[in-house]
């Protein structure tokens, strides 16, 4: 009998009828209990109240009921520690076992309970076992060093596992060196600073020897060790590879795959001009190739590496078109794949067998398939110039069939034909206009409305057919109106007699019945271009267009070659880097192709990047489309430059000039030299803030008039409670949440950043535009880990204010541009003023005297601040948090009147008198200055100082 009996009880007094056959003397009865209690695990029963009595049972010769008993440990050992640890001793004893398969299952287990009090017990038994005389027990110790080492990372290396496991990389086991490596590649990746795979030459030579009679995922483990490692010159990387292509004729896809990985990256550094080169290229073609006869699962995975390996190194498989050639009973995913390919394969010597296959395709049932196949065909085109005239001929083949689906995918292809070669194959037109009714979908509508606008000199009735797409405009999509505004216009530029009541109309249509910003814009440019230089018009939008390049959809070199690293992981298939889809991917090592040696190509080597790191590490970011932010299209989101700050000249505001007052220019002595406001100034240095000032969070927009309490801090002015600058539904999911700070003499940007979506977001980046007081970050933003779904994370930025001025209006307005791996997003919030308030604000009493004076009167502004219940002590000292010193205080008539100065980081000096009387809660506040357009924010900033 099977042992499924086992699952069909469900007695009532289970429990106590297992405990009491736990405890019986008979060594059968006790088996088949322990294998119940397992059963009912199994199958989701808590049978944790039977822990004592299992335990019990470890005590036993029967390799089978350890098995068991262990087995129900490894489960339960979380939820019972203290129980667990009854167990502890039964281990010591069982790593002694002169059974070397219940030392090694001793072992094992113990690195599987993952219980923080008993692990401290456990390292004497894994250090024995580490030096155990069989193989199998070290082997087995090897993997429990890096379970270990995840639960407790500190102590593996206080008890020197460490290095115990790199002396295992010299065993005399194959196995145990794989096992070894694996353990340290896993610890590795977790640490990714510590070196702890430091390879030699000699280690190298050694794994080399083990690859030969290791298993075959020890194989792999070792292949993977290889490809990490930096061979010091091509002869060394040759004599590598000699020694891992035998690998290439193995059974196992993932060893073939590995193996192919190490010879691709070493292949880097071999010249093209060796014999060997030629060898090898030669070798790598048939197992891929073999690789392609797997179930189709396992050819999806081969296809997907297949085509980073095309689109690096297209001679390895340039004579196998055939292998790619679909069959009938293929999978959809690997038809696609193996269409891809086809056309990065395509060339002159085979671009016919691969035009007489994409016809055949064409005409199958597969609707997504045969819209590849079609758009393969365009692409061959495009790729190898001598094909494109038997390309154009099958595509107009193809639009006979007048099969609806054929015929939009074909326009959309045969328009990148005429980009490519421009007053060659426009006989064609008329072919195509004749099947304009039946075009349906939006891009094959926009590609044959382009067509009309672009050659609407040659085609007769082409006001006519644009007109006909003009009657449903709001029905259609915004790519197609985009498309047919600016079609209209060419047509207008080329025959504007006929055509200006359609010009008319569709302009009309676009800019004041139409809701969507980009169409609004697009007709606004081309109303006034056409209404103020018809000339101009015409250069601008029948400019000569550039030619398209072959290959649209190729991988950037530089992921590439991070993909080429990857091969035969999950990276390879997604053809993405994993720090884009592993969650909160800390060990995740940005890989590179070792430098070319020995080749013209050098120059675009990684070795030409300074010596600082990867060439491109600054993140910069090309906006796809226009945004009202003007300027911050024009920034470069990299990390502020540094530097001493420039002498500014004066910026004019309105008619006063700001930053040209006469109190800036005071000597040493503190004494202002009184005399004309005009010149320039050069502002003090900025220092930069200490990167994480630990400020008290908080906000922007709604600041300065939440009246709602923030945090008071003891050693900086009051920081607002933090509100939403960017919802997430504007942003992709990047929601961003922050408020300003002033902490000792540093201001700083304080940020929650939020991933509401459903990737990772990482390569963060944060520009300023140009603003009132020249705010600007200090430091890159600064986010150490990728960003993963539903995580925070808090970060204090630092600012200066050395960037570019210029007066926005609010005069505190800061617009915002912040970058990720998904777009660049835009947001304005309002900074308080108060975090400009400089700590040296405070003026002498007869310079205080003089300025007042010299001040018109008309610069004055007076205003109330209600609902204040603080007596002129609290004030002055709530004021002085936020560097509003009180210079003298006098009593008039039974009111209390306070003097009071401060100064802005561009050196404005603003002078108060606020009147408190001690029954009526409203202060009078009058602000003099010489740029009054400041005074409104100061008032607020007083009210929000003394309100909070």
């Amino acid at each position: 009998m099977t042992d499924s009996k086992y699952f069909t009880t469900t007695k009532k007094g289970e429990i106590f009828e297992l405990k009491a056959e736990l405890n019986s003397d008979k060594k059968e009865k006790k088996k088949e209990a322990v294998k119940k209690v397992i059963a009912s695990m199994t199958v989701g029963k808590d049978v944790s109240a039977l822990f004592p009595d299992v335990v019990n049972c470890m005590q036993t010769d029967n390799l089978e009921l350890k098995k068991l008993v262990y087995l129900y440990l490894m489960n339960y050992a979380k939820s019972q520690p203290d129980m667990a640890i009854m167990a502890v001793n039964t281990f010591v004893k069982d790593c002694e076992d002169p059974n070397p398969l219940i030392r090694a299952l001793a072992v094992r287990t113990m690195g599987c309970i993952r219980v923080d009090k008993i692990t401290e017990y456990l390292c004497e038994p894994l250090r024995k076992c580490l030096k155990d005389e069989d193989p199998y027990v070290r082997k087995t110790a090897a993997v429990c060093v890096a379970k270990l080492h995840d639960i407790n990372a500190q102590l593996v290396e206080d008890q020197g596992f460490l290095d115990t496991l790199k002396d295992l990389i010299s065993d005399s086991n194959p196995m145990v060196v794989a096992n070894a490596v694996a353990a340290l590649s896993e610890i590795a990746e977790s640490h990714p600073s510590s070196n702890l795979l430091d390879l030699n030459p000699q280690s190298i030579n050694k794994l080399l020897t083990a690859l030969n009679e290791c298993t075959e995922w020890g194989q792999i483990f070792i292949l993977d060790c290889l490809a990490n490692y930096m061979p010091k010159d091509d002869r060394e990387a040759q004599s590598i590879c000699e020694r891992v292509t035998p690998r290439l004729s193995h059974a196992n896809s993932a060893v073939v795959l590995s193996a192919v990985k190490v010879l691709m990256k070493f292949m880097e550094m071999l010249s093209k001009d060796l014999d060997y080169y030629g060898t090898l290229l030669k070798k790598l073609a048939p197992p891929l190739v073999t690789l392609l006869s797997a179930e189709p699962e396992l050819q999806y995975v081969a296809l997907r590496n297949i085509n980073l390996i095309v689109q690096k190194r297209p001679e390895i498989l340039k004579h196998e078109m055939k292998v790619f050639f679909v069959k009938y009973n293929d999978p959809i995913y690997v038809k696609l794949e193996k269409l891809d390919i086809m056309i990065r394969l395509a060339s002159q010597a085979n671009i016919a067998q691969v035009l007489a296959e994409l016809k055949e395709y064409a005409t199958e049932v597969d609707v997504d398939f045969v819209r590849k196949a079609v758009r393969a065909i365009g692409r061959c085109a495009i790729k190898v110039e001598q094909s494109a005239e038997r390309c154009v001929s099958t595509l107009l083949d193809l639009i006979q069939t007048k099969v609806n689906y054929v015929v939009q995918e074909a326009i959309v292809v045969i328009k990148d034909i005429f980009r490519k070669y421009p007053n060659k194959y426009e006989s064609v037109i008329a072919t195509l206009c004749e099947n304009l009714d039946s075009l349906d979908e939006p891009e094959a509508r926009a590609a044959m409305i382009w067509i009309v606008g672009e050659y609407a000199e040659r085609i007769d009735n082409a006001d006519e057919l644009l007109e006909s797409f003009l009657e449903g405009f709001h029905d259609e999509s915004t790519q197609v109106q985009l498309q047919l505004l600016t079609a209209i216009v060419k047509l207008f530029l080329k025959k504007p007699t006929e055509t200006q009541e359609l010009v008319q109309q569709v302009l009309s249509l676009a800019t004041q019945d139409s809701d969507n910003p980009d169409l609004r814009d697009r007709g606004y440019i081309y109303w006034r271009l056409l209404s103020t230089d018809p000339v101009a018009a015409k250069e601008v939008v029948l400019a000569e267009k550039p030619l398209i390049s072959e290959e649209t959809d190729l991988i950037e070199p530089t992921l590439l070659d991070e993909l080429i690293c990857y091969i035969g992981t999950l990276a390879s298939v997604y053809h993405k880097p994993p720090s884009a889809f592993v969650e909160g991917s800390r060990g995740v090592v940005h890989k590179s192709l070792p430098p070319r040696t020995g080749s013209s190509e050098s120059a675009e080597s990684p070795d030409t990047a300074p010596s600082g790191g990867p060439a491109a590490d600054q993140p910069s970011v090309i906006p796809t489309q226009g945004d009202l932010l003007g300027d911050l299209l024009n920034l470069d989101l990299g990390p502020p430059v540094s530097g001493p700050p420039m002498a500014t000249s004066a910026v004019q505001m309105g008619a006063v000039d700001l930053l040209g007052d006469s109190l800036l220019r005071s000597d040493v002595g503190g004494s202002p030299a009184m005399g004309g406001s005009g010149g320039s100034f050069t502002p003090a240095p900025s220092t930069t803030a200490p990167t994480n000032v630990g400020a008290p969070l908080g906000s922007g927009l709604g600041d300065l008039f939440d009246l709602t309490g923030g945090v008071g801090t003891l050693s900086g002015s009051y920081v607002a409670p933090k509100t939403v600058w960017l919802p997430a539904m504007k942003a992709k999911g990047l929601e961003i949440s922050g408020t300003f700070s002033r902490q000792v003499g540093s201001i700083s940007m304080d940020l929650v950043l939020t991933n509401k979506a459903l990737q990772v977001m990482s390569d963060f980046a944060i520009q300023f535009n140009r603003n009132s007081f020249g705010l600007a970050p200090a430091a890159p933003l600064q986010v150490h880990a990728p960003l993963a779904p539903n995580q925070s994370v808090e970060i204090t930025l630092p600012l200066n204010t050395v960037g570019s001025v210029m007066k926005m209006e609010p005069l505190n307005n800061l617009q915002v541009a912040v970058k990720n791996n998904i777009d660049v997003f835009y947001f304005s919030t309002l900074y308080p003023l108060h975090i400009l308030f400089v700590e040296d604000g405070k003026m002498e009493r007869q310079m205080f005297l003089a300025t007042w004076k010299d001040i018109p009167n008309e610069n004055e502004t007076q205003f109330q601040i209600k609902d204040c219940s603080l007596n002129a002590d609290a004030v002055s000292s709530k004021l002085q948090g936020s560097n509003i010193f009180t210079i003298a205080k006098r009593n008039v008539e039974g009111q209390d009147m306070l003097y009071q100065s401060l100064k802005l980081t561009n050196g404005i000096w603003v002078l108060a008198e606020l009147r408190i009387q001690p029954s009526n809660p409203s202060f009078t506040l009058s602000l003099k200055c010489r740029a009054p357009e400041v005074s409104q924010y100061i008032y607020q900033a007083y009210e929000t100082i003394l309100k909070n």
